[in-house]
């Protein structure tokens, strides 16, 4: 994968991200995979400061719910998907990303809160 350009490495992990999201039940695929979309979509006119970051986070992500996918596929083993997010590592949020996240809290809150009226 080293000789793969930027956008063809951008390309590759967005696509690994969608498909490991069919592992995911169907109402977190949908927010997952609009979520991702709605991200690399961004992605395309970040500064130059932000690209790593953004592969680490993302490569990341990718391998953690590639291991939490693995681990919910047996039965004997129930899991939640995702992880939490160290206070520290919330202090160094620029104010976008905060924005971000409790874009994607609502998000999720009121999809819970539908869900559940039904």
């Amino acid at each position: 994968m080293s000789n793969l350009t930027h956008p063809q490495r951008v390309r590759f992990l967005y696509k690994t991200i969608l498909r490991l999201h069919k592992g995911l039940p169907p109402e977190m695929k949908e927010l997952g995979d609009r979520y991702v979309k709605d991200e690399f979509k961004r992605h395309k006119t970040a500064s130059v400061e932000y690209v790593k970051p953004f592969m680490v986070e993302w490569s990341s992500y990718a391998s953690q719910l590639a291991q939490q996918i693995k681990i919910s596929s047996n039965p004997k083993e129930r899991l939640d998907f995702g992880a939490k997010i160290a206070e520290s590592s919330i202090s160094h949020f620029t104010e976008e990303q905060l924005n971000q996240l409790l874009l994607l809290a609502e998000e999720i809150f009121n999809y819970n809160t539908d869900t559940n009226k039904t």
